[in-house]
């Protein structure tokens, strides 16, 4: 059986952090406001250094994303950026910029260098140069299918590789898009994208001397051109694991710790099965999982060679899920569990808990609605301000109530 590569989970949040944690993540990428693709994470620097601490009490380890493009003004500031690493203590840096290698190198010369996918590393050759330049592990773009990836593994045996397997893609090279730069002035790069590929558009012909602009007729497939399917190697993944990748990654820089506890659950579950029998390995059950949370539809984009088009939706950009985030699970004791809630939920609705450690899930259907603040019963109650609801243990029966703890994720159908 080839080695079991590690699985890497994004954070943006803290919450995001321990949700990874719990679920099975064996290494974590986030990174800081500034100084890197995560721009616009809701994450401090305090909370970083919390993240990383609580990984590496857990035996995880936690890379942080340094991977701007960086001018001449941006090395004014490295002085500070230097403390903030000093101070954070990462297993490794995310870097794309040869400038900002070299800086690594001279100033943190003990610190492994992770090469990113904004890097766009399509060739043996790419991956060489960095592994001479002094990367230990590099991000493979996701425009690299399954062939050429093995031939790149047979070509650079003694290097890390990682490919993405889950997550949002980008209509542009790598994620080098400058319509959201041009249009809206938030810079893709540093993780300010405005997703102008997600947007619906009409197509005109313009006369340039009249002014005059008439619309090309569309077919019912021609509103969002550039909308892409998520990525999902879910089926693929025991051709994914057997061609002996060192790390399997998680895209969802910006996105909720419901929904990367329910991507590392299904994805941890799953190679677990396959550990026990790579042979008889099914991924239908965790396509099951992966098919609860909100997505534009699934696709394996590169991996067998070009994309083809039905790796895009032309229709909407909608959810094509008929599940949401219930809530988190913030409390419990030997009465009640204390779900902090994601989305309205109603007297009747029925309660899905994701658990770690299991593919198996719990489910209890709210015959009231209770208020955790002041234990009122209520036939409905919203999201929002930390609204809060209790589920009496009683409730659950006799069944995995051993795997309740705090940030345990629940989901609901709409």
């Amino acid at each position: 059986m080839k080695k079991i590569p590690e699985l890497l989970a994004p954070a943006g949040t803290l919450d995001a952090f321990k949700t990874a944690i719990l679920y099975g993540a064996d290494a974590i990428y986030a990174g800081l406001p500034g100084f890197s693709m995560r721009a616009r994470a809701k994450i401090t620097i305090e909370e970083v250094k919390q993240g990383i601490e609580l990984a590496h009490n857990a035996r995880k380890k936690v890379y942080l994303a340094f991977n701007l493009f960086a001018h001449d003004r941006d090395f004014v500031n490295m002085p500070r950026v230097s403390k903030v690493i000093n101070y954070l203590n990462p297993d490794a840096l995310i870097i794309s910029d040869p400038g900002v290698l070299t800086w690594v190198r001279e100033n943190h010369p003990d610190m492994p260098i992770h090469i990113s996918t904004q890097a766009n590393i399509c060739s043996a050759l790419s991956v060489k140069f960095w592994q001479n330049a002094g990367a230990k592990l590099c991000v493979l773009a996701r425009e690299v299918s399954h062939e050429e990836f093995k031939s790149i593994r047979k070509q650079c045996p003694d290097i890390g590789l990682e490919i993405f397997i889950h997550g949002a893609m980008c209509m542009s090279y790598s994620g080098r898009c400058l319509l959201s730069n041009f249009i809206t002035g938030r810079p893709a790069n540093r993780g300010a994208c405005a997703q102008l590929c997600r947007w619906k558009y009409d197509v005109f012909l313009r006369e340039c001397e009249s002014g005059m602009e008439m619309p090309i007729e569309e077919d019912e497939h021609g509103a969002y051109i550039m909308n892409s399917k998520d990525l999902c190697l879910m089926p693929r993944l025991r051709e994914v694991i057997e061609a002996g990748p060192d790390s399997l990654k998680i895209e969802g820089r910006n996105r909720s710790e419901y929904y990367v506890g329910s991507v590392v659950h299904a994805y941890r579950s799953a190679i677990d099965k396959y550990k026990e029998n790579p042979d008889g390995f099914d991924p239908e059950p965790f396509m099951k999982e992966l098919e609860r949370l909100e997505t534009r539809g699934y696709t394996t984009a590169f991996f067998d060679g070009n994309l083809g088009p039905e790796a895009h939706n032309y229709e909407t950009t909608r959810s094509t899920s008929e599940y949401q985030a219930a809530g988190v699970v913030t409390g419990i004791n030997d009465k009640n569990l204390t779900l902090e809630l994601r989305n309205e939920i109603k007297m009747g609705d029925k309660i899905t808990f994701l658990l770690p450690g299991t593919i198996d899930s719990v489910s209890v259907t709210l015959s009231k609605i209770i208020n955790a603040k002041n234990g009122e019963e209520l036939p409905k109650m919203s999201a929002g301000q930390h609204n809060s609801l209790l589920i009496p243990r009683e409730w659950f029966g006799k069944g995995r109530q051993d795997k309740f703890m705090p940030y345990v994720l629940a989901y609901k159908h709409k």
